[in-house]
């Protein structure tokens, strides 16, 4: 089970962000990069939105929701619920049977 951190305050967000060494950190990971030490992680939204073969604001439109929503479902920072999952699902499944109904 994820544990649950308490948000920063602003003081101490400021605090943080004044403590960081920025160019430091970003060499960091160009080095990982260049050293293959990065993984790229796929979404399951993504993997549905390519096996249809649309773009993210063609296949927002599909779904009824923003392309901000959409990326948001991609990026895994929101979840999408309700009949939006059961969508991907199909989608993932079979992306003919989406484009289908799309397309009337």
């Amino acid at each position: 089970m994820p544990s649950k951190t308490k948000p920063l305050s602003k003081a101490e967000l400021a605090s943080f962000e004044a403590k960081r060494d920025l160019a430091a950190e970003l060499l960091q990971s160009v080095r990982e990069m260049k050293a293959g030490q990065v993984s790229v992680v796929s979404s399951p939204v993504i993997e549905a939105r390519k096996k249809t073969g649309l773009s993210q604001s063609q296949f927002a439109v599909l779904l009824g929701v923003s392309v901000r929503t959409l990326q948001g479902w991609e990026q895994g920072r929101k979840q999408p619920s309700g009949a939006a999952r059961t969508l991907l699902a199909i989608a993932s499944t079979n992306p003919r049977a989406v484009l289908a109904v799309a397309s009337k």
